[in-house]
């Protein structure tokens, strides 16, 4: 089993102002000369961590890191007390700007091309990046694919998961009135919108920790509380649990199914999707229809793994990856 690379510390950061009042974090680690490579976070509204920094060879690779809009070191933050400048947070919020940021940042760190790796929400935001700025992309390493299509939203938010985890499954309906729990995707993204953004602070506070609490839960193959605990921590599950549900209530900002239509386009792109069969936070039907659409992606199945990043399977293939596309 392949291990992170050890834990390593930027040589480089900075905050960048991408107009709309926002203003990203960025980092830059490993080899000033490097091959360059932006990590993307899931989420959206995860954040980037200090682990995220060890999936790329340090003499080997430049290492980007930036936290999207409203979350993270990013300000303003979709998690901030004030009610007024969680709003800002998600104004001008939206994938296009999102996708337009990267490419800002690229010109500003002085990259010509880079690779793009990124999970779950992460994939998502790398394909829509790839679609719009196909000469910038050396390759894409994607994993725990997520295209925000109906039956994906249906699947997580609709009910469909519960299969899986029922106890999980009430603890989240739980905040939301009972005549949603069996609304569907729609309804009770739509309730949950309501409650956090709720006047009362305790209100939008324990919506956003049974929010969080449901991707924590369920995004590892076994129980693992230290994964769950780190998304039921107030701070962090305020900005993720806004961010989130605000596209999810906009299916992404993308048209139904446009990333996968398009696919092809990638064909010049050299791409390796890395997906845990056990997928429940993002099924491995979607990864499955990505690779046939996209030529000469490669699709690597990881048989005992769910959706996270540090799934001990998911991480040896990712590593591998990087170590094999280092050049």
């Amino acid at each position: 089993m392949r291990d992170c690379y050890p834990p390593i510390e930027p040589y480089e950061q900075g905050v960048l102002d991408v107009g709309d009042g926002h203003r990203l974090h960025w980092e830059c680690c490993g080899n000033p000369d490097g091959k360059p490579v932006v990590f993307l976070h899931g989420g959206p509204g995860g954040g980037c961590k200090p682990d995220h920094r060890r999936a790329f060879d340090p003499a080997r690779y430049r290492v980007v890191l930036v936290d999207q809009r409203g979350c993270g070191r990013s300000t303003p933050n979709a998690g901030d007390p004030d009610p007024g400048v969680a709003r800002s947070a998600l104004r001008a919020n939206t994938t296009a700007h999102l996708v337009a940021d990267l490419d800002r940042l690229r010109g500003h760190l002085g990259i010509d091309r880079w690779m793009l790796f990124g999970g779950s929400w992460g994939s998502t935001l790398a394909l829509a990046y790839a679609l719009r700025h196909p000469e910038t992309v050396t390759e894409l390493v994607l994993r725990g694919i997520f295209t925000l299509r109906e039956w994906e939203l249906d699947w997580y938010y609709g009910g469909g998961a519960q299969a899986i985890f029922p106890d999980r499954w009430a603890e989240f309906l739980a905040p939301l009135p009972r005549e949603l729990h069996t609304a569907g995707a729609v309804a009770i993204i739509g309730g949950y919108h309501r409650l956090l953004h709720d006047p009362d602070p305790a209100v939008a506070g324990r919506a956003a920790v049974a929010w969080s609490a449901w991707e924590g839960a369920t995004i590892t193959l076994l129980p693992r509380p230290s994964v769950a605990d780190a998304f039921t921590q107030p701070d962090f599950a305020l900005a993720f649990a806004r961010i989130e549900n605000h596209y999810m209530r906009h299916t992404g900002f993308l048209a139904e199914g446009e990333l996968l239509r398009n696919a092809a386009q990638l064909a010049g792109i050299p791409g390796v999707i890395v997906q845990g069969r056990y997928d429940v936070c993002t099924p491995m039907r979607t990864a499955w229809e990505l690779h046939r659409a996209w030529p000469n992606s490669e699709l690597i199945v990881v048989d005992d793994a769910g959706h996270a990043f540090n799934e001990p399977g998911i991480q040896d293939a990712l590593v591998k990856t990087t170590d094999r596309l280092a050049g």
